[in-house]
């Protein structure tokens, strides 16, 4: 006995070749929207966080001195420093907490000695923890805006001027803020922040 054809519709009645190949545009039209997505991610996720302030990114441009200070309360600010694995120097903070009035302006270093046997530059780069008080730590002059080079087995004193602006909100009383350092020589693979 026969069985009953039924109509298998258009995807069944589809040729293979031409399944693939709508498959194959498929594919091809997702991996570009995603790709297209992926390369706007980055900007769109730094507009995002300067809006908001919940990166914990500073400013990279200089400040200028706070004109009013507040003396009817302190906040402290901790300073660490991180060196990226492969980085052969060290690098630290020779104050690791500082109690501060808003608006007062404060000077520490930082010593960074290179321990490798020839010149290597290093790039510090920034961020403050919690990531709404970024925008509120000001920097007046800081050796994360320059490379730093030095050369084998020198050592230096890196200066950072700042002052904690007097409109922190009153919730944040603590400051953390942390310097990677990272290798700033042309042939160094590039570093993501």
């Amino acid at each position: 006995m026969d069985k009953p054809q039924f109509d298998q519709g258009p995807e069944k009645s589809m040729e293979p070749a031409k399944k693939k190949q709508r498959s194959i545009w498929s594919l091809t039209l997702m991996a570009v929207v995603m790709f297209g997505f992926a390369f706007a991610l980055v900007p769109l996720y730094d507009v995002f966080c300067d809006i908001t302030g919940i990166n914990g990114k500073t400013s990279d441009t200089q400040a200028t001195a706070s004109e009013r200070v507040d003396t009817s309360r302190v906040v402290t600010v901790e300073f660490v420093s991180y060196i990226n694995p492969g980085m052969q120097w060290t690098f630290e903070p020779e104050v690791k907490t500082l109690v501060v009035n808003p608006g007062q302006t404060h000077t520490i270093t930082y010593k960074a000695k290179n321990l490798t046997g020839q010149e290597t530059i290093g790039q510090a780069v920034p961020s403050v923890s919690p990531g709404q008080g970024a925008r509120y730590l000001n920097k007046i002059e800081c050796f994360c805006f320059n490379r730093q080079p030095l050369a084998a087995g020198e050592t230096a004193s890196l200066p950072l001027i700042f002052y904690v602006d007097p409109e922190l909100p009153e919730d944040i009383n603590t400051l953390t803020l942390a310097y990677t350092l990272y290798n700033a020589q042309p042939d160094a693979p590039a570093q993501t922040q």
